[in-house]
């Protein structure tokens, strides 16, 4: 069985071994410093075990609130991951195929994606397009709007020739988990993962955006614009929330990836075709050059020789996990 030997989760990336792992703090500290980070959570995880966790900085610069065990953040496209280990639990259970066509569980479909499969828009190959105008701004605020606006788009390549990243891929699977569950995606993700890994505070948080009232959270921060620290304003359609909706701590994130490690959220089988890295129509292994090069179902990964580093996202917070 794969191990974790780490994890560290939310606002930062940091690669450690164990015999660093007493000197966590002051590499966390000098890091945030250097990157000027406002607020991070800490979790370590080794063989399966959380060995340190810790909070550093604010949650809310406006009041002067700390981070503490119970700050929750915004995990962005980390949501992704949850989203595919909801699939494979579907998959797992005889509810669904990779290889079924989204037409086969979605109504209403543009004839240009009705033989595209559950594997590539799970893959980010579907070609699809996305949630984005030319200018970079979401489509709409509203789901059925926004829904409405894509579909009316042109596919941006022919399915499984090219791999890229897309959130109306997300959007989809998540319309596809209720279909076939009977239950919102959220309820759904609650039962099946939060539940069984015992995320307390995930559960209380639920799902949301910047517009809802979410307590105990931690306030985006960014430097984007002209390189001052600013208040950050992203709004998310609840249709979207499969690609960007959970709010997490870091502690419960390395509960759940024991919990997915340890076989309670999917078998063994299921886990190696979630991390199983993306092949094209031409039978290669999707790979870029960049430092996470190789992708799978709702994962990143940084290839090695002898071994991967499996790392899931977000758009302000990330999570590195390392497996041997």
């Amino acid at each position: 069985m794969k191990k974790i030997l780490l994890l560290t989760a939310l606002l930062c990336t940091i690669n450690l071994t164990f015999s660093q792992v007493d000197k966590a703090d002051m590499l966390i500290k000098n890091l945030m410093q250097k990157n000027r980070i406002t607020g991070l959570q800490l979790a370590v995880v080794k063989n399966n075990t959380i060995v340190k966790t810790s909070n550093y900085g604010l949650a809310n610069l406006q009041d002067s609130i700390a981070v503490d065990n119970k700050t929750v953040f915004s995990i962005n496209s980390i949501t992704k991951s949850f989203t595919g280990v909801a699939i494979m639990q579907l998959v797992e259970n005889g509810k669904l195929n990779l290889e079924d066509p989204i037409s086969k569980h979605l109504d209403s479909l543009p004839t240009t994606w009705q033989n595209i499969t559950i594997k590539q828009i799970a893959t980010h190959t579907s070609g699809i397009p996305d949630i984005w105008d030319s200018q970079g701004n979401i489509l709409s605020e509203n789901s059925e709007a926004l829904l409405k606006k894509i579909k009316e788009l042109p596919v941006a390549f022919k399915p499984g020739e090219e791999l890229r990243y897309n959130q109306t891929n997300f959007l989809l699977l998540g319309m596809i988990i209720e279909k076939v569950s009977k239950k919102s995606f959220e309820n759904f993700i609650k039962e099946n993962q939060f539940e069984k890994a015992g995320m307390k505070n995930s559960i209380k948080a639920g799902f949301g955006d910047f517009y809802n009232i979410i307590n105990h959270t931690a306030r985006p921060y960014s430097y984007f614009r002209n390189g001052v620290l600013n208040n950050v304003y992203q709004p998310m359609p609840s249709i979207l929330y499969p690609a960007g909706g959970i709010y997490s701590t870091a502690t419960e994130i390395a509960q759940w990836v024991i919990a997915l490690q340890s076989h309670k959220l999917i078998n063994a089988e299921s886990l190696k075709m979630l991390l199983k890295p993306i092949e094209l129509n031409n039978g290669k292994v999707y790979e870029t050059n960049d430092f996470l090069n190789i992708s799978s179902i709702g994962f990143s990964i940084a290839s090695r020789e002898k071994k991967n580093s499996n790392c899931f996202a977000g758009w302000c917070q990330k999570c590195f996990v390392h497996l041997s």
